[in-house]
């Protein structure tokens, strides 16, 4: 069984895959009569067809640390952003990819949301469903909505375990 270590979710670290979305340690400007800071265009809806959507996943179950993974998954057609509503820190999943249709498993990267932060996924970036550490918890998600294929799953022929 393959380990991965989870890790602090940073802009940096985070960018091969997609916009790390938060106010900390973004420019700002003052808006409203400067009752209100604009943190502007943090991260931007990509899609190839069809609309951008606003939906929100209800994650259920809870992930309970080590966890075990069997999949992962891209949406080929646009990105696909995640921002917790009630600042719960949940677990982010990513993989570089191999060859066009294959993620990379000796690549593969966990990283953890402090809550305040939301993720934006690039299009095409192979990842894992979302994992929360509470249930319920709440997300709204930002995607691609329209007809045709968007969703390829990559199944691992050997199970991957992530741990703190």
């Amino acid at each position: 069984m393959n380990y991965i270590q989870i890790q602090p979710l940073t802009k940096d670290a985070f960018a091969p895959f997609g916009d790390v979305v938060a106010c900390e340690g973004n420019d700002f400007f003052p808006i409203n009569c400067a009752l209100t800071e604009r943190y502007h265009a943090l991260a931007l809806a990509q899609t190839n067809t069809g609309q951008v959507g606003l939906s929100i996943f209800r994650n259920i179950q809870k992930t309970t640390v080590p966890c075990t993974i069997e999949m992962l998954e891209r949406h080929p057609q646009g990105s696909q952003a995640f921002i917790p509503m009630h600042g719960q820190s949940f677990l982010i999943v990513v993989a570089a990819q191999l060859k066009p249709n294959t993620p990379d498993l000796e690549k593969i990267y966990a990283f953890i949301s402090n809550g305040k932060q939301a993720i934006n996924y690039h299009t095409g970036t192979w990842h894992h469903p979302l994992l929360t550490l509470e249930a319920p918890s709440d997300f709204v998600v930002v995607d691609r909505i329209g007809e045709g294929h968007n969703c390829d799953v990559f199944t691992f022929e050997e199970n991957i375990v992530l741990t703190f």
